[in-house]
């Protein structure tokens, strides 16, 4: 019985996933309706989509003092309430709310974003892949969810509403991780987790490798769920609610994509063919938007599929790659604050840019640009050769 609340309460890793996204993902189907509301330019709106990753980037290095200090299971807890809160009051408190409670948003998921991978590391230590395949599972289905019920939501009632009851379900992932708050924080198995890396993460190739890798995944991925209603609006003559199913698609097969890509992530020191595997459908889906814009269904499917396995594997190879718990949470604020800051750049400069030329065809041919990149980063990047 005590075995079975102890497999319980670990498993509760994956359930924060499911608040990690819908603050981001209820935006993007209701972001024309903010805009209209609050007088936002194309550009305005890509910077609101924006924000969130900026605080990725600002506060992913610093959460490891936070999980020294406090405990990895209490600072998520923290994380978590500051999630809930933000996410109720931005809505709902004008300008000046909506652009700061979109940063303390940020924040609060960055520190999930780089402790639960950690977790998942030292309490799954046998099968991380697989692990980190069903925590992304979760994060993707949280994001569908916040995807198809946004407009729904914001029709019955307005978009304030369907970006505001998130803050909800943060507050219920808050309660049910509270039990793990309150018992002694378990230790890694491996005694060499608890020293301190010899060499800086920042001074580690392979550390660069995996960074670059995670943040071009990450910029498409924020680019799709930003944009992606905008650009079948505009390209493929696609109605609002169908924009809506279309991302909430992209993220199913998101979830498909990555439960399968950790059977070509179980090597040891290769993980090529998972890496590329994982990166070549979104070089086709942003190709496939360009020169077939009217098969977007097409699309939102082929890049959920990318998306997905990308993610598994860019947060795998941050797993794979730390030699230890220590260097595992360095590693893991590092890439995700250079790869945010990097992701950051993509829904302001396709809006930018689409404002500029006046169509998406541009923007589309950057990002296949940045998305063929991606895929040779996974051929370097797949193998450990240190």
């Amino acid at each position: 019985m005590a075995r079975d609340r102890s497999a319980l309460i670990t498993a509760t890793a994956f359930v924060v996933a499911l608040s990690l996204r819908p603050a981001l993902t209820a935006v993007g189907p209701v972001l024309p309706r903010i805009g209209d509301a609050l007088q936002l330019g194309e550009a305005a709106q890509g910077l609101l989509g924006t924000l969130p990753l900026l605080a990725f980037a600002v506060a992913s290095p610093l959460v490891h003092l936070a999980s020294r200090r406090f405990g990895m299971e209490r600072a998520v807890f923290v994380s978590l309430l500051v999630l809930a809160i933000s996410s109720a009051l931005r809505p709902y408190t004008g300008h000046a709310g909506l652009w700061i409670g979109t940063v303390l948003v940020g924040g609060a998921i960055a520190v999930g974003n780089v402790l639960v991978p950690v977790i998942l590391k030292r309490d799954y230590a046998g099968n991380v892949s697989r692990a980190t395949g069903i925590y992304t599972a979760f994060i993707t289905g949280g994001a569908a969810i916040a995807s198809i019920l946004a407009v729904p939501i914001a029709d019955a009632v307005d978009w304030r509403l369907s970006l505001a009851v998130w803050g909800g379900l943060a507050l219920l992932v808050a309660v049910i991780w509270l039990p793990r708050t309150l018992s002694p924080e378990p230790m890694p198995a491996a005694s060499t987790d608890d020293e301190t890396p010899s060499v800086s993460v920042w001074r580690q190739p392979m550390a660069w490798l995996v960074t670059a890798f995670m943040g071009l995944q990450s910029t498409s991925f924020y680019l799709f769920v930003n944009w992606l209603p905008t650009i079948e609006i505009s390209t493929g003559g696609v109605s609002e609610r169908a924009t809506g199913v279309h991302l909430f698609v992209f993220q199913v097969f998101g979830l498909i994509g990555g439960l399968s890509i950790p059977f070509l992530l179980k090597h040891p020191t290769n993980q090529r063919a998972g890496l590329m595997t994982a990166s070549t459908p979104i070089l086709v889906a942003l190709l496939g938007l360009l020169l077939a814009p009217q098969l977007a269904i097409v699309w939102a499917v082929v890049g959920g599929l990318g998306q997905g396995a990308g993610l598994v594997a860019a947060l795998s190879l941050i797993s794979l790659r730390g030699r230890g718990h220590h260097e595992t949470t360095q590693l893991s604020g590092m890439a995700q604050a250079v790869g945010y800051t990097l992701a950051a750049a993509g829904p302001v400069v396709a809006g930018y840019l689409t404002q500029v030329t006046g169509g998406w065809s541009t923007t589309l041919v950057v990002f296949a640009v940045l998305a063929a990149t991606q895929v040779t980063l996974g051929f370097v990047a797949g193998r450990d050769d240190r």
